[in-house]
Order: C-alpha cells, then sequence, then structure tokens
C-alpha cells in the first residue's frame, strides 16, 4: 500500500471516521462532526478527494443560500476484513469503506476448545485467497470473539490454545495486515452505536443473545470495558442455586439457565420426556430450529425462550439499578427472535425494578439482526485509524510519510 496515501489516511482519522460512519456528508456536518473549523475541513476534503478517499456526491438540500457539496468515502480505497467468531463458529466478509459487504459471508465450524492460532491464521489466508483481493488492498482486520480479551496486548485468556499467546501478533506476522482484537459483545455494541437502532444513545446496554448472554456497554458516549477491558460479563452474575456448572468453573451463573446452550439443552431433554413439540420430528435439535420452531408457533419451544428471557429480565433488573441505560438493545444470535424475548423481559422488569428507573429506559430489537458482531468488526478496525494503526504499520515495515495530510 502507498505510504502516502496510508500517511493521510492516518492523519486524518476523524475526518474518515465521520464520512465512514455516516456515509454522506457536507463540509459543514463535517465540522461539526469532527470539531474543526469549516475552511480547515474543505482543506482535507480537498486532499482527501485528490488521494482518492473522498468522492463528491453534488449538491446536497440547503434551506437557504448556496447549496453545499456533499462527500462521501470512495469506497474502493481500501477494504476491511472482519472476522467474528463465537464458541463453533466463525463467519468472515470483506467491507469496503462505506461499510457495504462485498464478498460472501464466509462461515466455517470447529470448537474454539480445540481451535490453535495456526488454524485461524489459515482459514483467513484461505478466505483471502478466494476474494481475489489483495492483501495490500485490506487496511485490517477486525477479529472479534468471546472470553476475557486484552486488547493491547492481543491476548484471549480464556480459551486454552489461545492463552498466553498474542493472536495479534501471530496474525499479523503471517498475513502481513494489521490486526486488531475485540471481545464479541463489545463490538455488537460498537455497531448498535455506530449504525443500529440506538445510534442516538447516550448511555446503552447492548445484550449479545449468543450461545452466552454477553453484554455490552456505551457510558457517555464511549466503549466501557473496565479497567482491564474484562467488563461485560453479564453471563454469570450468579443468580440461581442450582448447582448447575458454568463452564466459568461456578454454579448458578445467569448463563446456566437462560443461555441458548441452555435452551437447547432443555429442548433435548423435554423431547427425551416425550413433551409434544414439532420439535421431535428433528433427528438432531440445534437452536437455530427452537427458534424457528417458535416463530411458527409450537408452544414448548416459545416457552423455552419465555423462561430463559425471563431469567434474563432478573439479571437486567440488577443492571438497571446501578446503570440507569437510556436504552438495553437485543442484539446477537437469539435477536432473531426478538420479539419474544420482550414480553418476559418486560415482567420481570416490572417485577423487580423500582418503577422510576425503568420510566427511563426503553428495550429495542436490534435492526442488524445477525450482521452486528461482523459490522462491529469493521467499524473496530476504523475505530483505530490514526496512531495505532500507524504503530501497526511500522512494525509491519510499511513506511509512513509523516508530512502527508
Amino acid at each position: 500500500m502507498s505510504s502516502k496515501k496510508v500517511a493521510f489516511l492516518i492523519n486524518n482519522s476523524e475526518i474518515i471516521k465521520c464520512l465512514y460512519y455516516t456515509k454522506v456528508l457536507t463540509s459543514p456536518e463535517v465540522s461539526v462532526l469532527a470539531g474543526k473549523s469549516i475552511p480547515y475541513v474543505i482543506k482535507v476534503l480537498t486532499e482527501l478527494k485528490k488521494e482518492g478517499y473522498v468522492e463528491e456526491k453534488g449538491l446536497a438540500n440547503s434551506s437557504g443560500g448556496r447549496k453545499p457539496l456533499s462527500y462521501s468515502l470512495n469506497p474502493n480505497s481500501h477494504y476491511i476484513l472482519s472476522v467474528a467468531m463465537d464458541q463453533f463458529r466463525a463467519q468472515m466478509v470483506v467491507v469496503d469503506m462505506n461499510n457495504t459487504f462485498i464478498s460472501e459471508i464466509f462461515g466455517y465450524e470447529y470448537n474454539i476448545n480445540e481451535l490453535t492460532p495456526a488454524d485461524l491464521t489459515d482459514q483467513i489466508t484461505g478466505f483471502i485467497k478466494n476474494t481475489g483481493i489483495a492483501t495490500t488492498d485490506i487496511i485490517g482486520v477486525g477479529l472479534t470473539m468471546p472470553g476475557f480479551i486484552d486488547t493491547e496486548r492481543g491476548i484471549n485468556y480464556t480459551y486454552t490454545n489461545f492463552e498466553g499467546v498474542s493472536i495479534v501478533d501471530s496474525l499479523q506476522e503471517s498475513l502481513g495486515i494489521p490486526v486488531f482484537l475485540e471481545n464479541d459483545s463489545t463490538a455488537i455494541a460498537l455497531a448498535e452505536q455506530k449504525f443500529g437502532i440506538a445510534a442516538n444513545e447516550k448511555n446503552l446496554m447492548v445484550l449479545n443473545l449468543g450461545w452466552g448472554i454477553g453484554l455490552g456497554m456505551i457510558l457517555n458516549n464511549q466503549i466501557f470495558r473496565g479497567n482491564n477491558g474484562l467488563a461485560g460479563e453479564f453471563s454469570h452474575i450468579p443468580l440461581f442455586k442450582n448447582g448447575k456448572l458454568c463452564n466459568c468453573g461456578k454454579h448458578g451463573c445467569l448463563e446456566t439457565e437462560a443461555s441458548l446452550i441452555a435452551i437447547t439443552a432443555s429442548a433435548k431433554n423435554g423431547i427425551e420426556q416425550g413433551l409434544t413439540t414439532s420439535l421431535a420430528k428433528y433427528a438432531e435439535i440445534n437452536v437455530d430450529i427452537i427458534m424457528s420452531e417458535a416463530l411458527k408457533g409450537d408452544v414448548f419451544s416459545v416457552k423455552l425462550i419465555s423462561e430463559a428471557a425471563y431469567h434474563v429480565g432478573e439479571g437486567l433488573a440488577i443492571l438497571i439499578h446501578l446503570m440507569n441505560p437510556g436504552a438495553i438493545v437485543l442484539s446477537g444470535r437469539g435477536s432473531v427472535v426478538g420479539k419474544l424475548w420482550l414480553a418476559p423481559i418486560q415482567q420481570a422488569i416490572n417485577e423487580h425494578c423500582i418503577p422510576m428507573l425503568t420510566n427511563f429506559t426503553e428495550f429495542k430489537i436490534s435492526n442488524l439482526s445477525t450482521k452486528a458482531q461482523l459490522i462491529g468488526g469493521a467499524a473496530l478496525v476504523v475505530e483505530n485509524f490514526g496512531k495505532t494503526l500507524e504503530d501497526k504499520l511500522n512494525v509491519l515495515g510499511v513506511p509512513i510519510l509523516a508530512d502527508a495530510g
């Protein structure tokens, strides 16, 4: 990649971010969002257009006076690779600079406890090759995965084969592309903040309804990761005296009653007991089948989701008392049946929350659906345009012209 061109991206990253997140803007709008003067913004936009980062999109509407030009990013100036992982499956997609998926979403299954950094590298390398896109055109990889994540060191402390190993360093060295690592739920919260249904909320909680129940938090318009980046372990609030062992090693966590894993286990148990359900016609049950049958009206499937949702509501009641969020968004894999979660969650909130608090918290269902984590992974790369990207490119031996921009 051109060192001069990349330097323009790094030195003008705030304006690039404004355009990435908002698609089309006039120079006065960029000025407000970036906190820069209009003459300065016009100068930068002119330079970015010359370098191939920005395109003019015609005259915008005006309430009076001369109509201003509108601008957007050139979608093909760079590409971003988003890799979204959960405990059993990974998805990958190439995203352009207008946040548009330009490749098919590639998915493959695995057991994360058996996956090694080398395995992951091979899968990513193969995917890039199949897209036909040159690695020099990919400005960064956004890798999002479950677990206790140290974003600065690039380490996942949760899974044995990744523990103590900087997956970021390993991938960067193999791919020759800057890599950025984030917890899956935090990435989903970032996607919801930038592109989702609650984008204007200053204080926001985003539930990642997945195999566990992750939590991403936006506080005062900023991603909140906690002191060591380990905040948001909502799944492991100890709510029950059920004696069930959680995968964290403790007993009675919310996850043991309300996660997609728990729902699937309860479904299999019900079928073995001979309960009447359309699930019985399937040779093997998985959560996608349960959600599909619930949407078709299968009483048992609806009951399973409703019971899990009520328990989630019990946990949320605690968080609402602590955090007083403006909105709570149901996102992640389980959000495709989001409407089935709402009533039981609201019931639990009504039973366990002080009414004054509930009056100021709105529940929303994500409009990003199952793509939220992939969108968040791409946004993660964009968030790191600037000094962090420059440092990674220097490690990779890509020279940056300091006086560009």
